[in-house]
């Protein structure tokens, strides 16, 4: 400590002597690196160490069930596996009877005692009287998790003005309308049992604007905003929701066949989601209450860009990255011709 002495002394003269703004620079300065090195501490803690919320919370293994919607296949599909080997009783919801019952099958064969249900409804075309009928089912069951999973993008990247109008209508009955009725029904019960957890699978798109896929990119920016409110309204109740930011995963809906170190199967994907719940992970100072990105490599993504900064980068980044996807599926489709 004496040996110390001198320089800390020098310090104090130097803070002394000096203006008081350059004093006030230091700080901030000393703030803003506090503050960068807390949020790296934080996404690696919450990424790659600390263990989420348990699913026994939410009423794994007490006979609870857990909803899926868009469980016919993808993501989907592997949350409805997942959670019922978690202990979960699982009620499949999408618009293919045939395929939701051969998820349904392979469940009860993996997990023999899972109890499992069907529920056939077109997002799309839904009426007050498909909800009706939706929110009857989910009234007689213990939810203890719901999972907004069903969505839709574009066929392929286009400009707002040459997008159909019944591609438009689509992608916003989908992605935002299924998931404020599915979740209005879902509610009322979970708040009768002071316990639930809802999970709306968001994108990437939703957090850098994404031209050529505006109509998209602008319902996954709502699921977003719409999580951090409604986790506020219900957190009294012991309920958790949790938007899930997702970069590309294996599935039809982002067209990707083959997984890489950014690009995880399903099976991975959800296995981390599932083992991060109640954790930002890689969105952890990104000024996004409610959004977890747990999976490792999209964490690191997103600890990045919010780290560098300058949207606009991103952004145009991402015009270029769509003209030039769209030019290769045009040229693409007139060869099949």
């Amino acid at each position: 400590m004496d040996a110390l002495q001198p320089s800390i002394d020098k310090i104090q003269d130097f803070l002394k002597t000096s203006p008081w703004w350059l004093s006030a620079l230091l700080a901030l300065g000393s703030f803003g690196a506090g503050r960068f090195a807390y949020q790296t501490l934080s996404v690696l803690l919450q990424t790659f160490i600390l263990p989420g919320t348990s699913l026994k919370r939410f009423g794994a293994k007490k006979g609870a069930w857990a909803v899926v919607t868009g469980a016919s296949d993808g993501i989907g599909k592997e949350f409805a596996l997942q959670l019922a080997g978690r202990g979960f009783n699982v009620l499949l919801v999408a618009r293919n009877a045939a395929l939701l019952g051969a998820v349904g099958e392979e469940i009860q064969a993996k997990y023999p005692g899972t109890q499992t249900a069907v529920h056939t409804i077109d997002f799309a075309a839904a009426d007050d009287r498909a909800y009706d009928a939706l929110t009857t089912e989910l009234d007689a069951l213990d939810i203890g998790v719901l999972v907004n999973n069903v969505g839709k993008s574009h066929a392929m990247p286009a400009y707002l003005i040459d997008t159909p109008v019944t591609e438009i209508e689509d992608i916003v009955k989908i992605n935002v309308g299924a998931t404020l009725r599915v979740t209005y029904a879902a509610l009322p019960g979970m708040i009768r049992r002071k316990r639930g957890l809802v999970l709306n699978i968001g994108s990437f798109a939703g957090a850098v604007p994404s031209p050529m896929l505006a109509t998209y990119s602008g319902t996954k920016a709502f699921l977003a905003t719409f999580t951090s409110a409604l986790a506020e309204e219900v957190r009294a109740h012991n309920i958790v929701v949790e938007h899930v930011n997702t970069y590309f995963v294996v599935s039809k809906l982002s067209k990707i066949r083959r997984p890489s170190l950014l690009i995880p199967t399903p099976r991975a994907y959800v296995r981390s989601v599932l083992s991060k719940i109640g954790l930002a992970c890689g969105a952890a100072g990104g000024g996004r209450p409610g959004t977890s990105t747990p999976y490792w490599s999209h964490a690191a993504v997103e600890y990045v860009l919010n780290a560098v900064g300058l949207p606009g980068v991103y952004i145009w980044y991402t015009h270029a990255l769509h003209r030039d996807i769209r030019r290769r599926a045009l040229k693409k489709a007139a060869k099949a011709q």
